[in-house]
């Protein structure tokens, strides 16, 4: 008794690249950009100037740009 094997039933096309990524490839780069956003956005300490940061202008303008 021979055992029969498994077969695709549609081919792979020539020419075409199978791509899969892991659910961390995308999670790692995601949590280090949030990550990184809260510490530029949130300084708990960086009050020396008596204007507000520059830093804190930039991203009052993406809030802006992106709310209207």
């Amino acid at each position: 008794m021979s055992a029969h094997s498994h077969t695709r039933s549609h081919p792979k096309a020539t020419g075409s690249v199978d791509i899969r990524l892991p659910w961390w490839a995308l999670a790692l780069p995601m949590l280090a950009f949030v990550a990184l956003l809260l510490l530029i956005a949130g300084p708990a300490q960086a009050q020396a100037t008596g204007s507000e940061p520059a830093v804190g202008q930039i991203l009052e303008r993406i809030q802006h740009s992106l709310s209207g």
